[in-house]
């Protein structure tokens, strides 16, 4: 059923809020070919004997909404007192509590709390109404058992998924480090040095005088400063003086030398006047 254009800005502005900013465990999502076609999905409250399931619920919008509620109904099988085999919900916001300010937002919210807080005073499933106010526990199992069957995907629905990824992969994303701000004139104006002047090493330090070495020099420099000072050139070294023991063996050489010479020469005599005697 076509519904007019301000009815249909209000759905499309209300579809728009749920998908940017979801509530807890509520996701929508709408046919391409017919966007009145809207399909609110639920998550099974923790703590609850729904917990693990994902329920759908439809939406019929008429040319009367926001004045009278849509019809709403559970498209997802499930044991409730408050819904019906076919899926219809009661709950008094879709009827006689309803108000032209409440949207699709406040529907799936509204049933969300029925799952944690169901009614058997006016219970659509007779049994299931007789069972949680006789027994909870039993109440209990067979709720679990029909979500485990109906309701429980092997995997999420992708409403949910894409969302937590995306939060996940927004949180593991590191934080970029500042760079440095340097201005373009800077840039320009710092010169370049060469690849030679950068990979020279650092100069080699003088080697230090020892304290000997600065005396020695030091007089050195004072004796020669007095020095022509006093006769304008250097002293004459003096000749080297002969040692003692020098001077004594090469006496003692001498006088063996002249005696061995004397010696020859008495010899040379006493022969030839032995040769004359013959």
């Amino acid at each position: 059923m076509s519904v007019t254009p301000a009815v249909l800005r209000r759905i499309m502005r209300e579809l728009t809020e749920l998908r940017t900013n979801p509530p807890e465990g509520i996701r929508v999502v709408t046919n391409e070919d017919n966007m009145l076609d809207v399909t609110g999905i639920i998550q099974g409250p923790e703590g609850t004997p729904y917990s693990g399931g994902y329920f759908r619920v439809k939406f019929k919008f008429t040319e009367e909404f926001p004045a009278a509620p849509p019809k709403c109904w559970f498209a997802t099988k499930i044991f409730h007192p408050n819904v019906s085999d076919a899926g219809e919900i009661c709950v008094s916001t879709l009827k006689k509590d309803w108000k032209s300010s409440y949207g699709i937002g406040h529907i799936l919210v509204t049933v969300k709390c029925l799952l944690i807080y169901p009614n058997p005073d006016s219970a659509l499933d007779e049994e299931a109404g007789k069972l949680l106010q006789e027994n909870y526990e039993s109440y209990c199992q067979r709720a679990k058992l029909i979500t485990s069957v109906h309701a429980t995907p092997k995997v999420p629905p992708t409403e949910f998924t894409d969302k937590a990824s995306s939060a996940s992969d927004a949180s593991s994303v590191p934080a970029p480090i500042p760079l440095p701000k340097t201005s373009a004139s800077a840039l320009i104006s710092t010169p370049i040095a060469p690849a030679s002047k950068i990979a020279s090493p650092p100069p080699s330090q003088p080697l230090q005088q020892s304290a000997s070495n600065t005396i020695s020099i030091s007089s050195s420099l004072s004796s020669l400063s007095s020095g022509e000072k006093g006769k304008g050139r250097l002293p004459s070294p003096s000749p080297l003086g002969t040692a003692d023991s020098n001077v004594a063996s090469s006496g003692a050489a001498n006088k063996s030398v002249k005696r061995g010479a004397a010696a020859g020469v008495v010899g040379g005599e006493k022969r030839k006047k032995a040769l004359k005697r013959l």
